[in-house]
């Protein structure tokens, strides 16, 4: 059985990487004495994955975590479990459990949602003479939004526009909603820096307060694509178990199919 635990990442912890979170579960999940699965061979390990990793010094209100279990009472009482194990700055928001054909966490992730706020003092000087509506309006009529990304491996000029899915500003925040595939990958910082530049400016050194509110897959749905909170994948226990009682009634149908045409 595979879960999808839905997290709140916060506070000080938000400065620890990834490797530190993904040991962080290791030990809560140990904690928590939930039934976990480990892989076979000579260093068997729980086996989980992780959506996106969140990048250092960024909160969130929604990462995705799937963990593979042999048995649960219930998924509440795997949230409780959880949260009685964790630490002030992780909070599981949400359990649900897969269907047996769901992709993981890591290789389902199309989107991403992020609330953008600039520190007090650090906010762009063009906003003395145009709002910050018109200068979205402005940004977003442009054929192309080109910036230059370096990797560890290459420099290439890539296209922001296709990528940008929503863009608005709204209660003193930018709201938007990115690719983050792994194709893709838009960053809320790179958004900022191609629009300052517009206006003859750089990002400010810390200027960003960025939170990620969810992760987002896509579901192809009468032969085009929307994208869909990872969240609203999974099932509840009644979902699940009416989603147990289809599996053995389209069983049963195919064993008396397969035993009519012999």
């Amino acid at each position: 059985m595979m879960l999808r635990i839905k997290f709140r990442k916060y506070g000080p912890v938000r400065f620890i990487g990834h490797l530190d979170v993904m040991r962080f579960f290791q030990k809560l999940n140990r904690r928590a004495e939930l039934d976990v699965a480990y892989s076979g061979g000579f260093s068997p390990h729980q086996i989980m994955s992780f959506a996106a990793p969140l990048g250092v010094g960024l909160e969130s209100n929604g990462e995705y975590m799937d963990l593979q279990v042999h048995s649960i009472v219930s998924c509440p009482d795997v949230q409780r479990r959880m949260n009685a194990a964790s630490v002030d700055g992780i909070e599981v928001a949400d359990v649900k459990i897969l269907p047996r054909d769901a992709g993981n966490a890591m290789a389902s992730v199309a989107a991403a949602s992020y609330t953008v706020r600039f520190r007090e003092g650090r906010e762009p000087d063009f906003l003395g003479s145009v709002s910050m509506e018109e200068a979205l309006a402005d940004f977003m009529k442009r054929d192309a939004i080109p910036i230059v990304k370096e990797t560890k491996k290459s420099v290439r000029q890539v296209d922001l526009k296709p990528g940008i899915h929503e863009l608005f500003w709204e209660d003193g925040a930018l709201h938007m909603l990115v690719d983050a595939s792994s194709g893709g990958n838009i960053k809320p910082a790179q958004i900022l820096q191609a629009l300052l530049a517009d206006h003859g400016e750089t990002l400010k050194e810390n200027a960003l307060l960025i939170t990620r509110e969810d992760v987002y897959t896509a579901v192809e749905t009468d032969g085009s694509h929307r994208l869909v909170s990872l969240n609203d994948i999974g099932m509840d226990d009644m979902a699940y178990a009416v989603y147990l009682d289809s599996l053995e009634t389209e069983n049963r149908r195919t064993i008396d199919q397969k035993g009519a045409e012999a």
